[in-house]
């Protein structure tokens, strides 16, 4: 079956049918990825239910190295582990596949993804793209809403682009998870120390990109009050409605993301009633597998 691929909003995103992840990855199969990824930027590969967790490694191994997940002391080592090592859990559901209780440390982490974020990019290896599959989804709530920060960029001034381009900002998990919510960061801190990245980036298209987010969090060379407003008032611009493409999930979605042009975040669902199991592949532009975190 060819590769057919339908755009999903006005600006970027698409829907992509005939690619199957449980089959070895030709080059044709890893072309058209990369193509469609270049120009949309969120791609969404449908009807991959039977996918197992190996068939998802496996599939994004072909398109970079991986970002390992770290383990920061929000489970025990000892419980059984629910997905593959090389996943991230993005559920609501604990070691054992039971609903996940409100007061623990993974859900007060997981509010921050609220806001939104680009992927790691409080990490010192740049990420290139988020592989995130659907198994089991809410009957409502828990879209997924993104944002092209191409176009973003593309929507400012001449004057304003002439102000952006030469800066560079200090990204902290820390920020991010204080953004939303969460207190007693000091495990973040050592295991992410804040690190600093250009705030205009090229994507694979050739377009210039606003890399931005709630990880974002001073701009070198500013006054931080200025820094933060610059940076508050760039998202928001970014983000306004009709910028915004809201994923429905459906079983067996898998959606793709540049990290380094897009921003995503999570939106609410009733938590502690509907069962929501989704596991993130994140892909590194370059080096090899690694885990997403230095030693604590």
């Amino acid at each position: 079956m060819p590769f057919q691929v339908n755009q999903l909003h006005p600006i970027f995103a698409a829907e992509m049918f005939g690619c199957d992840i449980l089959k070895p990855v030709t080059d044709e199969t890893r072309n058209a990825v990369e193509d469609a990824m270049a120009k949309y930027a969120v791609l969404v590969i449908r009807d991959q239910a039977a996918a197992s967790d190996e068939d998802q490694v496996r599939f994004a191994k072909a398109f970079g190295p991986l970002e390992l997940p770290p383990d920061l002391g929000m489970s025990e080592r000892t419980r059984p582990t629910r997905v593959h090592p090389k996943l991230y859990d993005v559920s609501n559901l604990d070691e054992n596949g039971n609903l996940d209780k409100p007061d623990t440390l993974r859900r007060k982490f997981a509010k921050g993804n609220e806001l939104f974020h680009t992927d790691s990019s409080f990490n010192d290896l740049p990420t290139k793209w988020s592989m995130l599959l659907a198994h089991v989804v809410t009957p409502t709530g828990g879209n997924t809403e993104f944002v092209d920060t191409r176009a973003a960029y593309d929507a400012l001034s001449p004057s304003m682009k002439e102000q952006v381009e030469p800066l560079s900002v200090i990204h902290s998990l820390t920020y991010s998870r204080e953004r939303g919510g969460l207190t007693g960061t000091t495990v973040f801190d050592r295991a992410f120390p804040p690190v600093t990245q250009p705030l205009v980036r090229t994507s694979a298209s050739g377009r210039k990109a606003l890399y931005i987010g709630a990880h974002a969090a001073t701009v070198v060379g500013m006054d931080e009050a200025a820094g933060r407003t610059l940076l508050d008032k760039l998202v928001s611009d970014a983000s306004r409605p009709e910028y915004i493409y809201s994923h429905k999930w459906l079983p067996g979605d898998l959606v793709i993301w540049d990290n380094r042009c897009t921003m995503h975040r999570a939106t609410e669902y009733a938590y502690m009633e509907d069962r929501r199991d989704l596991r993130r592949a994140t892909i590194n532009e370059f080096g090899e597998d690694r885990v997403g975190a230095r030693p604590i």
